[in-house]
């Protein structure tokens, strides 16, 4: 095989690579919550994908403020600190808190959380599934004032 046939296969070999990286073909999931107004809103790809109330944290307890990634997605957890309260749909950002869903639908909204930010379940589930087809590397949790 002639030198100069290799060195072009090479380069074609890389130049596809470097386009498969490139284009992965998943989309970039962007998490806001909104502590001010207990919100939720989820873009995918910069599209608006969902708008939904929340609850974080009640005084004396703290939602952590800041940019994210999720680290760790389980289909149903149960809370150690808290009586082994269930979360399903957990999705962990940091240190131990989640967005999950929870069973006390009633108190969205409000802040009466212990810290972790709880969605109703069927929300939870769909941002969980969100998540997880698109890819935790590819999903950005803000959390805003």
């Amino acid at each position: 095989m002639p030198r100069s046939f290799s060195r072009a296969m090479a380069s074609a070999s890389a130049i596809v690579l470097l386009l498969v990286a490139c284009d992965s073909g998943f989309a970039e999931v962007a998490v806001q919550v909104q502590l001010s107004s207990q919100t939720m809103n989820v873009t995918v790809d910069g599209a608006r994908f969902a708008e939904w109330r929340v609850s974080t944290a009640r005084r004396g307890y703290r939602t952590p403020v800041g940019t994210y990634k999720p680290y760790s997605l389980e289909t149903m957890h149960y809370s150690k600190l808290y009586d082994y309260t269930p979360m399903p749909y957990s999705i962990f950002f940091h240190s131990g808190y989640a967005i999950h869903g929870t069973s006390e639908v009633r108190n969205l909204g409000r802040p009466v959380s212990h810290g972790c930010i709880r969605l109703s379940p069927d929300h939870a589930r769909s941002l969980f599934e969100l998540i997880r087809a698109e890819g935790k590397q590819n999903t950005t949790i803000e959390i805003v004032p």
